[in-house]
């Protein structure tokens, strides 16, 4: 049975990054492309960045069953070290890893939790 999991991290990023592109890369590396049909493959995700100057903290909250918890950390840290997305409009974002960990869910996850779960 799946269970809810966070996941956070911390990048740098220039000036100008979409800081959305972090966690589009997160998506690839869990779904194979950041758009794609539900449901995710391998994990049901959805990852929220909070920017402050040149620091973007990115929260990772994740569905899985509990023998692929550490694959799916794996990937979200391999996406994130890879330091950076191309966009279809040729607009490359980059960033450098700072720090990642696993999170522990807040009480405001708990439905969103619960919802991934299900998928």
């Amino acid at each position: 049975m799946r269970q809810a999991y966070v996941h956070d991290a911390v990048v740098t990023m220039e000036a100008g990054g979409d800081e959305r592109a972090p966690g589009a890369a997160i998506t690839v590396a869990l779904c194979g492309h950041w758009e794609h049909e539900p449901p995710c493959p391998l994990a049901p995700h959805r990852t929220s960045a909070e920017r402050s100057g040149d620091q973007v903290r990115l929260r990772v909250l994740f569905a899985a069953e509990p023998a692929a918890e550490a694959e799916v950390r794996r990937r979200v840290d391999a996406a994130l070290s890879g330091g950076g997305l191309t966009l279809p409009d040729g607009a490359t974002t980059r960033w450098h890893l700072r720090s990642t960990q696993p999170g522990l869910l807040r009480d405001d996850e708990a439905g969103p939790a619960e919802r991934l779960t299900r998928h």
